[in-house]
């Protein structure tokens, strides 16, 4: 793809940014001053040390099925654009947490936010890249690729932020791609690989109104984007590893950060 980049030192929000672009443009960011995460949660970093950057994709012809599906083909490109930076420095290596999250050993990378307009949709992509102290709530469940030991690094022993934003686009092309002719199908074997749910129990809270999660083991990503949970389709909500077993309901571990 011919991306076109938009930088700008501080803006409230990259996403809103992205709102006045067409295909291919590509919006970053210093500093935000409203950043959001998924469900409105707030998305802080401080100014500089980040990837803060929202992509604009056309979804023009496609069901709303199929758009719906776009966070989890990005979150496989944000995976194999950051892989081989990270890959022979962390043990595992990184992985896909439903629906939205990059995670690095257990502690989250990176979240994505999709969000539609007319015949596009807005990808904020948001990394941690040189970060090295983290708000005490997040601290020990958040990483950043410094923290990692990444390569290349540059003046002050940082990684260069638009190195990062580089990879991860070349990345996302190639998945934009391959996603748009055939929907997730042709990217499962893939997302499979670097599914953190499957195979663990868990628990999703389809929405905050909702007295317990849904729990179960976790089957993995369907090709139709929902997660599978002893046998349920979870259409959206917020998943957690279930940790122990506490007076008939299950005690999770979060990992939604920043």
């Amino acid at each position: 793809m011919n991306w076109r980049i938009h930088h700008k030192a501080t803006t409230d929000s990259t996403n809103r940014d992205a709102l006045g672009g067409t295909h291919g443009d590509v919006y970053t960011a210093d500093r935000q001053t409203a950043g959001r995460g998924r469900l409105d949660h707030k998305w802080l970093s401080p100014p500089g040390e980040n990837l803060m950057m929202s992509a604009v994709l056309s979804v023009e012809g496609l069901s709303p099925e199929r758009a719906a599906t776009i966070p989890i083909a990005v979150g496989l490109a944000v995976i194999e654009g950051l892989s081989p930076l990270v890959s022979n420095r962390k043990p595992g290596g990184l992985s896909l947490k439903w629906p939205n999250d990059v995670l690095c050993g257990g502690r989250k990378l990176a979240g994505i936010l999709c969000e539609r307009h007319g015949d596009n949709v807005i990808v904020g992509i948001g990394v941690n890249v040189n970060q090295r102290k983290f708000a005490p709530e997040i601290e020990k469940t958040a990483v950043s690729l410094v923290q990692l030991g990444t390569v290349p690094m540059g003046g002050r022993g940082t990684v260069p932020v638009g190195f990062v934003r580089d990879r991860v686009l070349e990345a996302l092309s190639g998945v934009y791609g391959e996603w748009k002719a055939g929907g997730l199908s042709p990217l499962m074997d893939r997302i499979s690989a670097v599914d953190w749910l499957k195979g663990r129990m868990v628990g999703v809270l389809q929405t905050d109104a909702d007295p317990e999660p849904v729990s179960g083991v976790c089957g993995g990503i369907a090709s139709d984007g929902s997660l599978l949970v002893s046998g349920r389709r979870i259409w959206a909500g917020e998943a957690h590893v279930a940790s122990v077993q506490q007076g008939g309901h299950l005690a999770t571990q979060a990992n939604d950060l920043v």
